[in-house]
């Protein structure tokens, strides 16, 4: 579901003002060494100056000979190629004039060595009070040390650290670490688009779609042109019912980029709260033919098809985008889904088990997940998981109805009712928790009791098919005769 490309995009983009940090200070050293040729030319000249004073006294003391001034001609030299020739030619000199027998050049000689020599110490002691100032890097009125240039760095390192453990901890969907990890960030690295749609993403993986919506909303203010993680935005909207705000949204990614898979994910999602199945689906399958490789289009493909009853054909999409991403537990949970509707138990829990051990933070997952196991007669495991679920989210009422279904299942009615009277509280517009709660009492001869809830849940509008159920359940219901003088 995450790429981990994604990441070195970020780097750059929202880093890129602390890059120009380290540039700045690259330039600076830069120039620092090529600002140390001021004070070695100066001093240069001044030893020049001194080199061809030494060398009209040489050309005067020598009876009009300039054997001296062929070698002091080099004076137009950089200061460092002089003292390499006068060091290499001072010797070759020396024996051409033994040869020739002249001795007042020689000790001319000696005296510009010794001239050379004075000049070159005087340079050694200038380079070494320059390194002993190589700390501190003056630039335009700026004075920068190296202890700053390892600050900076060590800063960039630390944001580098942040961004990347709370990545590591939503792949593994451990959404609440990884909310806590970007909370470190700086405000002005925190409110940027890449960090805000990651942690939208953690609150959806934690089933708050109101905080996801606020994260999404504000990195789509942020960087509106930026189609990353719009397809699960949209889903957002979806599930909170915000169908205005959907249409919106779809429209805008639409005439952002037509040729973006996220823009038909949200068109396809705006037609599926309409209950518009069959758009819908043209829709994602639209997404798919975009990009072949988007497996979350070919999942909610497998969502549309499920809506629609046509459970082959959903199989095929998860399966296409398990091949895609073998760590995308929706398809592992919609699979499961599917086979749990079909009856087939053993290859519900199965499925719901992969997608358990991809996210096991999922109360959803371990509602279903505890069912299929209740179907295959694991009754134990299965009370168990329920009571993680109901743990890892006391918001999400599915865990809490389970288990009282299985309690029921097992003839443990007291304990049964006593789940649903505190579930009723929760959840007190649901008609399923009467339904259950009406056949709790017709299992107990409390017909009275059975009928009352059964019309509470009827009146509360459940679907078709639950409505059916209820309907034949209270056919089926023996009402005496005081209570049906009553009706």
């Amino acid at each position: 579901m995450l790429d981990f490309d994604e990441l070195h995009d970020v780097i750059f983009s929202h880093f890129y003002h602390s890059l120009f940090f380290v540039k700045n200070v690259l330039a600076q050293i830069s120039g620092r060494l090529f600002s140390d040729s001021g004070p070695r030319r100066s001093s240069r000249l001044s030893g020049e100056a001194s080199i061809n004073s030494n060398g009209n006294a040489i050309a005067l003391s020598g009876n009009g000979t300039n054997n001296s001034s062929k070698h002091l001609g080099g004076s137009k030299l950089s200061h460092i190629k002089f003292r390499s020739m006068t060091i290499r030619k001072g010797q070759s000199w020396a024996n051409e004039n033994i040869e020739e027998g002249i001795h007042n050049d020689v000790q001319n000689d000696s005296r510009l060595n010794i001239t050379s020599a004075s000049s070159c110490s005087s340079h050694v002691i200038e380079v070494k009070s320059c390194e002993q100032e190589a700390p501190t890097l003056p630039d335009g009125g700026l004075v920068m040390s190296s202890s700053k240039v390892i600050s900076g760095a060590s800063e960039i390192l630390s944001l580098l650290r942040v961004l990347g453990e709370g990545y590591r901890l939503s792949c593994l969907y451990r959404c609440q670490d990884a909310l806590d990890t970007y909370l470190k960030l700086p405000l002005d690295h925190y409110n940027t688009g890449w960090v805000l749609r990651q942690v939208g993403k953690a609150y959806v993986e934690l089933v708050d779609y109101v905080e996801a919506d606020r994260a999404f909303s504000l990195a789509r203010q942020i960087t509106p042109y930026s189609l990353e993680g719009m397809d699960i935005y949209s889903t957002v909207l979806y599930h909170l019912k915000e169908d205005m705000k959907l249409s919106y949204l779809a429209q805008e990614l639409i005439s952002t980029d037509r040729l973006s898979p996220q823009s038909w994910c949200a068109m396809g999602n705006c037609y599926s709260l309409q209950k518009d199945h069959e758009t819908a689906l043209k829709n994602f399958q639209r997404a798919v033919q975009l990009n072949p490789r988007f497996a979350y289009a070919h999942t909610l493909c497998g969502h549309e098809y499920v809506a629609l009853e046509d459970f082959e054909n959903g199989v095929k999409c998860y399966q296409s985008s398990l091949m895609i991403d073998e760590r995308h537990y929706n398809a592992w949970y919609g699979l499961g889904m599917i086979y749990l509707h079909q009856e087939k138990f053993d290859f519900s829990e199965h499925h719901f088990r992969k997608a358990f051990q991809l996210n096991p933070q999922s109360s959803v997952i371990m509602s279903y997940f505890g069912t299929a196991l209740h179907a295959v007669k694991r009754s134990k495991e299965a009370m168990v998981i329920m009571e993680e679920a109901i743990l890892a989210d006391r918001k999400n009422p599915l865990p809490m109805y389970q288990k009282a279904n299985i309690l029921m299942s097992l003839e443990r009615f007291d304990e049964a009712l006593k789940v649903l009277e505190e579930l009723k509280e929760c959840s007190p517009c649901e008609s399923s928790v009467y339904a259950l709660m009406g056949s709790i009492y017709n299992r107990h001869n409390m017909h009275d009791k059975a009928m009352l809830h059964y019309g509470i849940a009827l009146d509360l509008k459940p679907s078709a098919t639950d409505a059916a159920t209820i309907k034949a359940a209270i056919e089926k219901l023996h009402v005496p005769d005081e209570i049906e003088d009553k009706l």
